[in-house]
């Protein structure tokens, strides 16, 4: 008797051992990954751990209130939602109220003092030229002071600030580490191939980098002094940049194309109060920024930046002004939202479009930075009008009440497995159990990494997916018992059954998977969460019915209790009206007696 051959399935699932070794092996590197991270639970999002609630009011320029409109609302809402939210599942939620105001729900659990500064800033970003700079509080104009030498290069920004005005100023620290010259100049650079190509902009570490007189004619003023320049040198006198009203007002109204005041801090932290001329690049000039750790030098965290084609033009051609004056007017101050927080010099033109800020960041600074750049400025100027607190008592309640809608369906499906498939139900619970513990350990970790935070309609989308689960299983286990009613016996019907059920899975699968893709896409805020769980529930079915669901009941058909055909199995022929087995036809047995002689 030739033994049938082995098909492909046959073989492919002879060793099921494999799968259910390796999903062991994933479920118990996702757990140590998890407590090793030290989140240990699913991050949650406004609606179940409350936060904080801030109104945002767009307030027109002069001039300018057209500005305020439904197209710069829906881009400004579009900047800070990607601001926020990252990858977008971090479920901070940014919204319009009316048409002038914006709402912003931050989750508790992320810094809602960086999250403020990301949505409220302007982040206008500006290259000016330096005019005039000296300590705010020393002595008058016109009078040296030893203490600027040098040290008004790359400033730090007050991060000693509550206020949500200082915005990215306060994250986008710059302080400058100083070097070994005596002037305690910083080690700040910008040059055509970036820090490690040149040093041909830096913080002047001569002793001559002294004080303006503070009667130099601003570029774009005439040198016999007008309104204008004595309005200006009267501001520079007055400002007082230790006084943080007076900061927040230093240049105030100033446009672009106006020379203006500001102050910034330097690497010592004193304060330094500036005359600034008209700006000749701005933020909408820089393609690209990104902070990186620069391991040639010892600059540490830098932010490089990438200007347009047009804004290398612009740099190009400031640069090349600016070297052939004297200090500080070869200088150029890096304003953000009237901040100084660079003022290198220049010593030659820089042509190569690219320019890096360094100091002594840290990474978080680095990255605040890099990131308002990269997004590019509001286009209109918001006030904070509240700041409240959200509980999360109302939340609670939802989540609870929907915790025990969803255990009354889990425990429905239990005992309907239990009822109609008996001894099945043990792999149909135990698939349940891995489905469920491998979406837990993987939300709790896609909180500190992607910031996914679990809301009242990512429950809900779990909860749907036990119903998804649960449906595979019931399409396999079908495809097994119609297999066993065709007069198989429990093994074979198992290798045989597989083939369809995987078909009709997958396809089911693809379907839910691409809803909740498209739902996500199309989609913003809490439907989001639904979405995000929905498509991550239906993959780790996939996973769960292939490497585990299948190759336990492979073992299980081994034991006798289901391959007898138990009644108690879910599997029992008799109960399932299996047709008698098909055999090949046999030639009746002859009765005892004479052979007629006719028939031999």
């Amino acid at each position: 008797m030739v033994a049938p051959k082995k098909g492909k399935n046959a073989s492919a699932q002879s060793k099921p051992g494999r799968s259910l070794a390796l999903i062991l092996i994933a479920i118990v590197a996702l757990t140590g990954g998890m407590f090793l991270s030290g989140h240990t639970t699913p991050r949650l999002g406004i609606d179940l751990a409350g936060g904080t609630s801030i109104t945002l009011r767009a307030v027109p320029e002069a001039g300018q209130e057209s500005a305020i409109n439904k197209t710069n609302m829906d881009t400004a809402v579009e900047i800070m939602n990607r601001r926020v939210n990252g990858l977008g599942v971090s479920e901070a939620e940014v919204q319009t109220q009316g048409d002038r105001n914006i709402i912003v729900n931050i989750p508790k659990g992320m810094n809602s003092k960086e999250a403020r500064e990301q949505v409220g800033t302007t982040a206008k970003l500006y290259f000016r030229p330096v005019v005039a700079t000296e300590l705010s509080g020393a002595a008058a104009p016109g009078s040296p002071s030893p203490s600027a030498t040098g040290g008004a290069s790359d400033k730090a920004t007050d991060k000693a600030t509550d206020k949500a005005t200082d915005n990215a100023s306060d994250k986008a620290t710059d302080k400058d580490k100083a070097s070994s010259s005596p002037s305690g100049s910083s080690s700040a650079s910008a040059s055509p191939q970036g820090r490690a190509a040149s040093d041909a902009l830096k913080a002047d570490p001569s002793p001559s980098a002294k004080a303006s007189d503070g009667t130099s004619p601003s570029p774009g003023t005439s040198a016999s002094g007008d309104d204008a320049t004595t309005k200006l040198q009267a501001q520079y006198a007055a400002l007082d940049c230790t006084d943080e009203a007076a900061r927040a007002k230093a240049g105030d109204g100033a446009k672009p194309g106006d020379s203006t005041v500001a102050c910034g801090q330097n690497a010592q932290g004193q304060w330094q109060k500036y005359i600034l001329g008209p700006a000749e690049v701005d933020g909408t000039d820089v393609d690209k920024a990104e902070a990186v750790f620069n391991t040639q030098t010892a600059a540490g965290w830098t932010v490089t930046m990438e200007f347009t084609d047009k804004g290398a033009e612009k740099f190009a051609s400031i640069t090349g002004k600016l070297a052939k004056n004297q200090s500080p007017q070869n200088q150029f101050a890096i304003v953000l939202d009237n901040e100084v927080v660079s003022d290198p010099y220049v010593s030659q033109a820089l042509t190569g479009g690219n320019a890096e800020i360094s100091g002594n960041f840290d990474q978080e600074e680095a990255q605040g930075l890099s990131n308002m750049l990269s997004y590019g400025a509001l286009p209109l100027t918001f006030k904070e009008d509240s700041v409240t607190t959200v509980t999360a008592a109302l939340g609670g309640e939802q989540l609870r009440a929907g915790l025990i809608a969803g255990a009354i369906g889990l425990a429905l499906v239990v005992i309907y497995l239990l009822v109609y498939y008996r001894g099945l139900s043990f792999i149909a619970v135990a698939s349940l159990l891995v489905s469920a513990g491998l979406t837990y350990v993987i939300m709790s970790l896609l909180g500190p990494t992607i910031g996914f935070a679990l809301n009242l309609p990512a429950v809900c989308g779990a909860i749907v997916a036990i119903g998804i689960t649960a449906d595979s299983f019931i399409v396999y286990f079908e495809r097994v018992r119609d297999e066993i009613r065709e007069g198989r016996s429990l093994r074979p019907s198992v290798e045989r059954a597989w083939p369809r059920a995987r078909r009709t899975i997958l396809v089911s699968d693809f379907v839910s998977f691409l809803a909740a893709a498209v739902l996500f896409i199309v989609t913003v805020g809490k439907v989001q969460g639904f979405a995000f769980t929905l498509g991550l529930t239906t993959l780790l079915d996939v996973v769960v019915v292939f490497l585990f669901t299948k190759p336990l009941l492979t073992l299980m058909a081994r034991r006798k209790f289901f391959a007898s055909g138990h009644k108690w199995s879910g599997l029992d022929p008799k109960s399932l009206g299996a047709k008698p087995p098909l055999r090949r036809s046999h030639r009746p047995s002859r009765p005892a007696g004479p052979v007629d002689p006719k028939e031999a």
